[in-house]
């Protein structure tokens, strides 16, 4: 499992879907992962720590996971497979280790939440990672993946090729 961090939250210009792009930590190596909007708002809200007057589902399943006594130890994108991403909760309830399945956008507005590690399983990153150099801030592309893999993933080349790079790299200054 490779540590993540959130680095930002994207709209597509071409067709306003969002996009949570996770950071490898300490590496200019990216993961893209296109979300809902009520999830993006969800992360963004509490990443901008903007006071809402009633909780969100994610506050909910906050409270919920505290009142029970049990607390969330990590989460981890663990698989990509037919353009869909996989997550897991991992829990903690009275000295067990629980794995919950979970969408990564559910699993990402609950780890800003609770103050949790992200990760990303080194799989997912050799399929759908996108790696920057440094000096200009260009996409390096790494033959990881078959054809058929390739084409599955096209929808995000596409939004990847409307980023403006430029912006990556004035936010890791």
């Amino acid at each position: 499992m490779v540590e993540m961090t959130i680095d930002s939250i994207r709209v597509s210009l071409m067709n306003y879907q969002r996009v949570v792009i996770l950071r490898e930590k300490g590496t200019n190596r990216y993961l893209p992962i296109w979300i809902g909007p009520a999830e993006a708002d969800a992360i963004a809200v509490k990443l901008q720590n903007v006071e809402l007057s009633r909780p969100l589902t994610h506050d909910l399943l906050q409270s919920v996971i505290t009142t029970l006594g049990a607390s969330v130890d990590y989460i981890v994108v663990s698989g990509l497979k037919d353009d869909t991403f996989y997550a897991s909760l991992s829990l903690s309830v009275d000295g067990e280790k629980l794995d919950i399945d979970s969408r990564p956008s559910d699993a990402l507005a609950l780890a800003v939440r609770v103050g949790a590690p992200i990760y990303a399983d080194e799989s997912v990153l050799e399929k759908a990672g996108i790696v920057l150099e440094e000096e200009a801030g260009k996409r390096v592309s790494e033959d990881r993946l078959d054809e058929q893999e390739l084409q599955g993933l096209s929808a995000y080349k596409d939004f990847i090729n409307t980023l403006d790079l430029e912006d990556f790299k004035k936010r890791r200054s």
